[in-house]
């Protein structure tokens, strides 16, 4: 496998599939927020859209949950453990609070270009729009006294604001860096407490204005901390110190200092915990390797997890099936394939147990089937849409769905270009399988999403979330043997000298980062030709991945190149170049490639989409890719 896939990067011809904006390959629709990478922001801080209970709110009197599914509002009854929904339409709604005396819920709404904030009354089942800016607006809930706390990045940077309902006025907080959001207001309306940026959780004295970290860690991406009802104590959910696990924790306000660990560790990954209002539970989502979404609880003294599961759901109108079979021409049976389904409304519709996934940059909801696949869907016109890979163009077929019936829509896909019997291969050689997203994938889970974008290889990249190494138990994995064919490489990532991609290699590459920005390795002065040669010594390869964000040869505005890149050229320690990737511009980094050959060294050209396959809003692996002819 070693030298077939050395083989391949050596032979390597790049295809770039997009358009390149001014700088890098991706562009978001929604409002920019301050600097730096988009689409982290989106992935770890925006709502994501699910199969299965998300977001758990109990109610004032304790009877009731509000929950997320499926991108909509339901209650679930804790006596009879029956949902109900209680939206609809065709935006997103997530993220509920109950008004102090149960008759409100307030919750986010998300078109896929916008977030706003709305309140729906539970007697008169009347809507109305709370704060709706051309920002983005996250993490909405109910103050002692009526007013609704939210964060929004209408100043620029997302912030605490205060919306006063009975003037109408809404006010800023004090806010620290590009993001601060889940604020809580205590009973007795004197503690704020929020989290700050991706790194910390505080808690402010709105008396003084004084605040207090309760915990700061690096890169807190699916943190959402939760004050108890008295205000006292705070529940939140972090990283594993080792591991890939997450831990959710419980905290003293009143009593700073070391927390208790409730539950965690291992495969667990408890998400958005909530209080019940006696203090006695605390409630949770959690993803099982199915990709669904559960709720679970556990006693806030500690104890047993337990599962609560949902004994049915009632949708607000009548529903039937819609069933799927994909096949391409050339091919025989079923093929897999990227599909997605919008209802009448314009809203996203997918199987459970089907990851969703949302592309930032064109708005398109969509999953994976393996060639047949059977999702509810409301009564009424569904429009689908299929795709696969960049060979076949897009078809889109409408179909009716009755109430309780099936409706089989077959889509035949028409290649432009059948890429293997030509003698090509693709692959794409740069993405991440889990990366602080709030699923947990395994190898198993590459197969459909490889196969339903007709890529031949796929080379995950373990990588580090700052002092975390997460992944290694994937490393040296064995793929089932035929294709798509899946090896694990890593990417070893020095911001200050610059990232390599290793592909090929058996053995990882020790530490994984060093230089200027790390706590232990900070002082460390090895350089990048370690890597090369490390890979080199195993038959593999070593590519410096997205090194370029414009063209450094004809924008004074670029950022400079990584700072070994030249070094390591001139010297023939560069294996091979990522022409094109999801941070990168493609017609810069193929300046400098043009600059490296013409050194005389012979430098592989690369591609890869760089891809968190487990964040909900990703784009789809393979948007750029590497072709090889093999003979």
């Amino acid at each position: 496998m070693r030298s077939r896939l050395a083989t391949l990067a050596a032979l390597t011809l790049t295809l770039l599939t997009l358009a390149p904006p001014a700088h890098g390959q991706w562009t978001n629709r929604y409002k920019q927020v301050g600097s730096g990478h988009h689409v982290y922001l989106e992935g770890y801080e925006l709502p994501t859209l699910a199969s299965g209970p998300m977001d758990p709110a109990p109610s004032p009197d304790g009877s009731r949950l509000a929950v997320t599914s499926q991108g909509w509002i339901w209650l679930v009854d804790l006596q009879s453990r029956i949902a109900t929904q209680l939206t609809d339409g065709g935006p997103m709604d997530s993220r509920p609070r109950w008004s102090a005396d149960g008759s409100e819920l307030v919750f986010l709404r998300d078109d896929g270009r916008d977030t706003w904030i709305v309140v729906k009354n539970l007697d008169t089942g009347e809507e109305s729009v709370a704060v709706d800016t051309d920002a983005i607006e996250l993490d909405p809930s109910f103050g002692p006294d009526g007013s609704i706390w939210y964060a929004s990045g209408e100043n620029g940077p997302i912030g605490i604001w205060r919306l006063d309902r009975r003037t109408g006025e809404r006010t800023p907080h004090r806010s620290a860096g590009r993001v601060s959001r889940r604020p809580q207001v205590s009973p007795a309306g004197d503690r704020l407490l929020f989290k700050q940026n991706v790194d910390q959780i505080v808690v402010r004295d709105l008396a003084t204005d004084q605040d207090r970290v309760v915990y700061r860690g690096r890169i807190l991406s699916q943190t959402e901390p939760a004050l108890s009802p008295d205000g006292r104590r705070v529940v939140y959910q972090v990283p594993q110190a080792q591991g890939d696990g997450w831990e959710l924790r419980l905290a003293s306000l009143d009593r700073p200092g070391p927390a208790v660990l409730l539950t965690g560790g291992g495969d667990r990954l408890p998400l958005a915990p909530a209080w019940s209002p006696d203090g006695a539970w605390i409630w949770f989502a959690e993803a099982g390797r199915d990709e669904v979404f559960r709720l679970h609880r556990i006693p806030a003294t500690g104890g047993a997890v337990q599962e609560f599961p949902v004994a049915s759901w009632v949708p607000s109108a009548a529903r039937g099936t819609l069933r799927l079979t994909t096949s391409s021409a050339g091919e025989p049976g079923p093929v897999a394939a990227r599909v997605s389904v919008l209802d009448a409304e314009g809203h996203p519709l997918f199987p459970k147990g089907r990851q969703p996934r949302f592309d930032g940059q064109t708005g398109t909801v969509f999953f994976y089937s393996g060639g047949v696949v059977e999702l509810e869907a409301p009564a009424g016109e569904v429009t689908v849409t299929v795709a696969r890979g960049l060979a076949v163009p897009t078809v889109t077929r409408s179909a009716m769905v009755t109430p309780g019936g099936r409706v089989d829509v077959a889509i035949g896909l028409e290649p432009v270009w059948n890429a293997q019997a030509a003698g090509w291969l693709s692959g794409d050689q740069h993405f991440h399988m889990n990366y602080g997203g709030p699923y947990r994938l395994g190898p198993e889970d590459l197969g459909p999403v490889l196969e339903g974008e007709d890529l031949d290889v796929g080379t995950p990249l373990v990588a580090n979330l700052h002092e975390r190494f997460g992944e290694q138990q994937w490393f040296g994995w064995g793929d089932r043997g035929e294709a798509p064919l899946v090896r694990f490489g890593q990417e070893v990532r020095s911001h200050f000298l610059g990232h390599i991609g290793l592909i090929g290699v058996d053995e990882l590459f020790w530490p994984w980062v060093w230089g200027p920005g790390y706590q232990v390795y900070g002082r460390d002065d090895r350089a990048n030709w370690e890597v090369t040669a490390h890979a080199r010594a195993q038959g593999g390869l070593a590519s410096y991945v997205h090194p370029a964000d414009a063209d450094p040869f004809g924008d004074p505005a670029a950022p400079g190149l990584p700072v070994e890149l030249i070094a390591d050229g001139v010297l023939g320690d560069v294996q091979a170049l990522e022409i094109a990737c999801l941070w990168t511009d493609e017609i810069g980094t193929a300046e400098v490639w043009y600059h490296l050959l013409n050194l005389g060294w012979p430098v592989a050209a690369t591609a890869g989409s760089d891809v968190m396959l487990n964040f909900y809003r990703t784009m789809a692996p393979g948007t750029t890719r590497t072709y090889v002819h093999t003979g």
